[in-house]
């Protein structure tokens, strides 16, 4: 991989954002580079969470207002006025409406861009795990087999060969093989001293993204089922829709205040470290990693020496020399000493098994693999992970101060239906066209008058009824004027015809309907006679 470095640029945003102001809790400038485990670090990025705190503040005190404004302001609106506020009021909360839900859409692609980030880092800390894992395990298991099992049998081999001195010299020779593998292989970093766990770090990050990625989309479905509630409330001018709308719209703007907060400090903490990560790890190393073999890994550069090579050549000639060794013993001893050759074969399957880790093992600390991990675990943070957090950050401030309007706006909704309220307590209790003055004005002596519908149904059943004769002293017609009040509920105004019974004319009808009507409306007396008399 030639110049692979060069694959890995820091995007602007991340410059950006390494270029805010760093304050601590004393107001004094401190450092931008990323030293998370510094108190003077770790106050600045706490600070610009508290700017958003400061942001929340503000939104409170603007929603204090409008509540006071619309406790406190005018409740009489005027006809007049009242339509131009309710048109006004209409259109803030669309405009409100429709910045919330995109700032939801922004707000679902940042969620998802900073998953996929987290997603690219774990699965880079697995694979690198998994590489150094196996570097580990082969390094540790080739030093167990020099240092005890080769050992063994070289001892056991000095003891049948004590009698011919120039096979014991082979075996000493063998022996300084033996220990330049084992002081070759010493030289190679010692993954336990880091005491980090790759894989526990990425189930870690696995399970805090998880939890993050849940809150957002329960946030980002909250702000959604606030706007379609907030919709259907001021639909039906319903109070407790409205009130619970104020009640979870004011959870949803402290919760985007803080999501803002934490959002921000968290970016501009990774656009430090993505603006220079390789001296932090150069950093973090230093104590069991030499800086050449950091920088093996971090540039994998071809003007870079292995470090290793060195080493996998003494190795390899050590293994070499001694397979040489163990085969002119297998021809010449054996058949003098046949009790060598177990040992002998032994150690040949031993000198092969290690010869084959050694190749595994080159090809492990080759710098390629573990720099393109290296190279996927940035390129997920410092490109989609903080990519994500921009838009997230944008989501939660859209939405903050959206909401403080929305709850503005509804102060305003909640003041104009009190105003229509208060109009509708003062109509007119003898108004004929209100339904509560109409029951009001039932009198229970005139449950025997008949409708109008039931005179026109009736009519033919009733023409063989005759009504009781009475004397001429008692039967005096009455007036009109009193037939016509007592058949349109007690008033002598034409406008109470339409509130007689359920089939009555509508409120407004013309000239010919109204003598129609009252020529059958007499027609009716002259049949019943006084029963329509109160």
């Amino acid at each position: 991989m030639a110049n692979a470095r060069l694959d890995y640029v820091a995007p602007w945003w991340t410059y950006w954002l390494h270029n805010f102001p760093h304050f601590n809790f004393s107001f004094q400038s401190v450092d931008n580079n990323f030293k998370p485990e510094e108190t003077s670090y770790q106050q600045s990025l706490m600070f610009l969470a508290c700017a958003a705190a400061m942001g929340l503040g503000l939104s409170l005190l603007v929603v204090a207002v409008c509540l006071v404004c619309a406790c406190c302001g005018r409740r009489d609106v005027d006809e007049d006025t009242k339509r131009p506020a309710t048109c006004c009021l209409t259109w803030s909360a669309v405009v409100t409406g429709l910045i919330i839900c995109s700032a939801v859409g922004v707000g679902f692609y940042g969620n998802s861009e900073t998953n996929d980030g987290v997603y690219r880092l774990t699965y880079s800390l697995y694979n690198a795990d998994h590489t150094l894992s196996g570097i580990n395990d082969m390094v540790s298991g080739s030093l167990g087999n020099a240092q005890t099992v080769l050992k063994t049998h070289l001892d056991r081999l000095d003891e049948i060969f004590s009698t011919r001195p120039d096979y014991v010299q082979a075996l000493r020779f063998m022996t300084l093989m033996v220990n330049n593998v084992i002081r070759e292989m010493t030289t190679l970093p010692d993954i336990n001293k880091a005491n980090v766990d790759l894989s526990a770090i990425a189930d870690q990050t696995a399970s805090i993204e998880y939890y993050r990625w849940l809150t957002y989309l329960l946030l980002l479905i909250l702000d959604l089922v606030i706007c379609l509630a907030l919709c259907l409330g001021m639909a039906k001018q319903s109070r407790w829709l409205l009130f619970t709308i104020m009640a979870f719209g004011l959870l949803s703007m402290i919760l985007s205040w803080a999501s803002l907060g934490a959002g921000t400090a968290t970016a501009v903490g990774t656009s430090d470290f993505c603006v220079s990560p390789d001296k932090f790890i150069v950093n973090q190393t230093k104590d069991f990693l030499s800086a050449d073999v950091a920088h093996y890994y971090l540039f994998c550069s071809p003007n870079l020496p292995n470090p290793f090579q060195q080493s996998f050549t003494i190795c390899q000639r050590s293994l070499t020399t001694m397979q040489i060794q163990i085969q002119g013993l297998l021809q010449l001893s054996v058949p003098v000493f046949p009790t060598a050759e177990r040992d002998l074969l032994g150690i040949q399957r031993l000198l092969n098994s290690t010869e084959f880790s050694l190749h595994q093992l080159t090809a492990l600390l080759d710098c390629r693999g573990l720099h393109k991990d290296y190279l996927d675990a940035l390129m997920g943070v410092c490109y989609d992970g903080v990519e994500g957090l921009l838009y997230l950050s944008l989501f939660s401030l859209l939405a903050a101060c959206t909401l403080s309007a929305m709850l503005c706006v509804i102060f305003r909704v909640w003041t104009l239906m009190d105003s229509r309220d208060k109009v509708f307590d003062d109509i007119d209790e003898e108004d004929p066209f209100n339904p509560e003055a109409r029951r009001m004005s039932y009198n229970p002596r005139r449950s025997n008058i008949h409708s109008f519908c039931s005179f026109t149904s009736s009519l033919g059943s009733q023409a063989s009824l005759h009504p009781p004769p009475q004397s001429a002293s008692n039967v005096m017609p009455p007036p009109e004027y009193m037939n016509q009040s007592m058949l349109f509920g007690g008033s002598p105004r034409y406008e109470n015809v339409p509130l007689i019974g359920k089939g009555s004319p509508p409120p407004s009808y013309s000239p010919s309907m109204r003598t129609t009507y009252l020529s059958m409306t007499e027609a009716q007396i002259r049949h019943f006679g006084t029963d329509f008399q109160v």
